[in-house]
């Protein structure tokens, strides 16, 4: 028995079988088993990075959101030392929580179910130790210490600060509802799950977040790609909660987006740092101009643009854009097509279980943006640089401030071109078919 394994029998005083970590997960291991033929999920934190007080936190959160009528696990056990971490232990639901296996199948009631679970989830009674913060600014302050000013996130938050709404009310807030941390079973939703982000706030938070566009995993429906906004907030008020207006939720929705694209980023610098060498976080960093992207569109600065794949319409393969010529004094295969060597062997080799399935998809696509980098690295680092001088900027940090300061303010439509521009370069090497999909 491999992973935690043992420490399982011996806490629950059972047999465990068919012990297996589930692929996601980013901040925290997820594993599936059953003790004594019972199907239960481990959830703790890695053992060098443990968190009891936020471990304990989400299981009093559980047992608030059950008895607030919300679908939750029941809760089977929880601590501070499972194997060297803190864990919760819950039962397996029912159900799937892949988003774009969920996606395959229409499911038109889904969006106004889960207004109307949000409603029933913001009548929650709050657990001791909530963070009790005002986002925007708690938001600005992570970003200003990582100490990377970006050009698309100034423009974001000028805009938010200048067109913030009132409040709405103060509840529980889940802070991370959302497609993939739902549990699906038919046309019902069995479980809300990781509640590891919740706070106290404004209930429209969690609206607005179930729409950001990253959520919807290229379904032009809204609501976690499931259905309208209307039925997101009618089954609101079914639930007896008090729908927001719709530039309320837009507001929320071009924050979700600005936290997201902040949060891929962090997420990202536990690879740089050499903290975690997992490729899941190395790719998050090419992976910060999707939502760049997005956010330019969510304030209506960019449109959807069709961008051909440098590799060719496959996005690999013989028949794209690497002519194998080799580089003198070196040989044939050139670095172009050992790359596309390796990604065809990462994507064909026996893979033992849906988690290393999973990696090698992200390694494959890792290898898929370097190839497409060796090709337009150079014209690309020349244009930002021309792109740059024409504002007098050195680099994207003193953009960044400019906007922030208000020295572009009257070359706004200069700044946004430019921005626009970076990030159409740099997503047409980290995944060029993002830039096609609608708002």
């Amino acid at each position: 028995m491999s992973g935690p394994g043992d420490a399982l029998a011996a806490r629950l005083g059972a047999t465990i079988t068919d012990l297996h970590r589930l692929s996601g997960g980013a901040s925290r291991e997820t594993w599936a088993f059953t003790a004594d033929g019972r199907p239960l999920i481990l959830r703790r934190d890695p053992p060098a990075a443990p968190d009891a007080e936020a471990m304990a936190r989400e299981a009093a959160l559980l047992s608030s959101a059950a008895a607030a009528g919300v679908p939750v696990p029941t809760l089977v056990d929880h601590g501070d030392d499972l194997d060297g971490a803190p864990y919760l232990i819950m039962e397996r639901l029912a159900g799937e929580t892949i988003p774009r296996r969920l996606l395959r199948t229409p499911r038109p009631g889904l969006a106004r179910d889960l207004g109307a679970i949000l409603a029933r989830l913001h009548t929650m009674a709050s657990v001791p130790g909530l963070p009790d913060a005002d986002p925007l600014d708690a938001l600005a302050e992570y970003y200003d210490a990582f100490g990377e000013p970006r050009p698309a996130v100034e423009l974001a938050f000028r805009r938010l600060r200048e067109h913030r709404p009132s409040p709405t009310g103060r509840t529980v807030v889940h802070g991370d509802f959302r497609n993939g941390n739902l549990m699906i079973d038919g046309p019902k939703v069995t479980g809300v799950l990781d509640w590891e982000l919740s706070h106290l706030g404004d209930p429209a938070e969690d609206l607005g977040w179930l729409c950001v566009k990253a959520w919807r995993f290229g379904s032009p429906h809204p609501v976690g790609g499931f259905g309208p906004r209307e039925d997101l907030l009618a089954g609101y008020a079914d639930g007896g909660g008090t729908p927001p207006d719709p530039g309320v939720l837009h507001w929320w929705e071009v924050y979700g987006t600005l936290r997201w694209t902040i949060l891929c980023r962090h997420q990202a610098e536990r690879y740089l740092s050499g903290a975690d060498p997992s490729i899941e976080y190395a790719v998050l960093g090419r992976k910060v101009c999707e939502q760049e992207h997005d956010l330019l569109l969510a304030l209506g600065l960019t449109e959807p643009v069709t961008v051909p794949d440098p590799l060719g319409e496959a996005g690999g393969g013989a028949d794209g854009a690497e002519p194998d010529a080799g580089a003198p004094p070196h040989d044939r295969p050139s670095a172009p097509a050992l790359l596309e060597a390796v990604e065809r062997f990462v994507l064909e080799a026996d893979h033992a279980d849906d988690r290393q399935r999973f990696h090698a998809r992200v390694a494959a696509s890792a290898l898929r943006v370097a190839r497409r980098e060796l090709l337009l690295g150079d014209a690309h680092r020349a244009a930002h640089a021309r792109r740059l001088a024409s504002l007098g900027c050195a680099d994207d940090a003193e953009l960044a401030l400019g906007v922030r300061d208000g020295r572009f303010d009257d070359r706004a439509d200069d700044v946004v071109a430019a921005v626009r521009a970076s990030i159409v370069d740099k997503l047409t090497v980290a995944n060029p078919r993002h830039l096609a999909t609608p708002p």
